[in-house]
């Protein structure tokens, strides 16, 4: 069954009850019992109905309009590829509709069927940190409605990706660390359960041993929240111990580069003297604190021109939503500053 394709009337057919008992019962009307309620409802769910939304939408012309739901707008990097997404859309005729989750799994549930409800052609989605379970998406991907995950690719097999090389990227910063004769690298690692993580964390992994260098798991520590205040401990405590301190810090986004910058800083230790760090994202503040910080830059506006270009290509109809049989794939740029340079 395609998407927009379950009425009220197949609701009805498929339980043995009238339209309007269907309809009651969905709206929780009194004079309907709990149990026709309930079996309504997971019909409802089992069939993908929606009352004024997707069905509606794709009955009808296009609506010319595309959700795109991201973790954070204050985020520099979502903003460039906001500003690829818009350009996109704005010169082939769309409008966007624009909602950030704050990292929460409800607010991505609740704004994807706010923009259902919007009657909108397509999503971009960017998922959130607690979202590890794609089910939300994949009843949207097997009933045909179009969907584009940017940035963080999730764990489904028929789902289209536009990503960076953050293994790629990764490996190179760390081996910069290493060419600098930094030997003792620590990596301040995104939350684990995103892709992007592993993948960073990968690529640090590979480069020390692939430049001979034992890997020390104590070295290697975790920063969900990816705040300096968070890192700042984290790089602190490694740090009071003279015998095991590391002399790097390869960190998995530029905001824990700061924190273990400032870290380093209320130590005494200077940088890049004494200490490395080299950051992931290159946001704008990267060239203007001093020393300037080392940065593993994303296309972030080719990622938003890429992922809303195949949207809409889709949407149109211009190419098959099954024709597209590998994620792509943007490469990165290491930005060297003075903050990892010593030699």
């Amino acid at each position: 069954m395609k998407i927009g394709q379950a009425t009220i009337k197949d609701i009805a057919n498929e339980l043995g009850v009238s339209s309007s008992t269907v309809s009651r019962a969905l709206k929780d009307y009194p004079g309907i019992s709990d149990e026709t309620k309930r079996k309504v409802k997971e019909v409802a769910e089992r069939l993908n109905y929606r009352p004024n939304a997707v069905a509606l939408s794709l009955r009808k012309s296009r609506s010319y309009t595309i959700g795109v739901i991201i973790p954070e707008v204050v985020h520099f990097f979502f903003s460039t590829v906001i500003s690829g997404i818009e350009e996109v859309a704005q010169a082939r005729g769309y409008n966007v509709i624009l909602s950030q989750t704050n990292e929460s799994l409800d607010r991505e549930k609740s704004s994807i069927d706010t923009m259902l409800s919007n009657q909108i052609d397509g999503f971009l989605v960017s998922f959130s940190k607690e979202t590890t379970d794609f089910d939300h998406f994949e009843k949207l991907l097997n009933f045909g409605f179009p969907i584009v995950f940017f940035d963080r690719s999730p764990d489904l097999k028929e789902s289209i990706s536009v990503t960076v090389d953050d293994y790629q990227g990764a490996y190179e910063a760390t081996t910069h660390l290493i060419h600098q004769g930094y030997t003792s690298i620590a990596h301040l690692k995104g939350p684990s359960k995103l892709k992007i993580s592993q993948n960073r964390e990968k690529g640090y992994r590979d480069a020390l041993y692939n430049h001979g260098i034992e890997v020390n798991e104590d070295f290697i520590v975790e920063c969900a929240k990816g705040t300096n205040e968070e890192a700042y401990g984290v790089a602190e405590a490694l740090l009071k111990n003279p015998q095991t301190k590391p002399d790097a810090f390869f960190a998995s986004n530029d905001m824990a580069a700061v924190g273990a910058m400032m870290a380093c800083k209320n130590a005494g230790i200077k940088v890049p003297e004494e200490m490395g760090i080299v950051g992931f994202s290159n946001w704008q503040f990267c060239s203007m604190i001093e020393p300037s910080l080392t940065s593993v830059a994303q296309p972030g506006y080719q990622m938003g021109v890429r992922s809303t270009t195949l949207l809409l290509d889709i949407i149109e109809k211009k190419i098959e939503y099954d024709s597209v049989k590998d994620p792509i794939v943007l490469n990165t740029e290491l930005l060297v500053r003075k903050s990892s340079v010593r030699m």
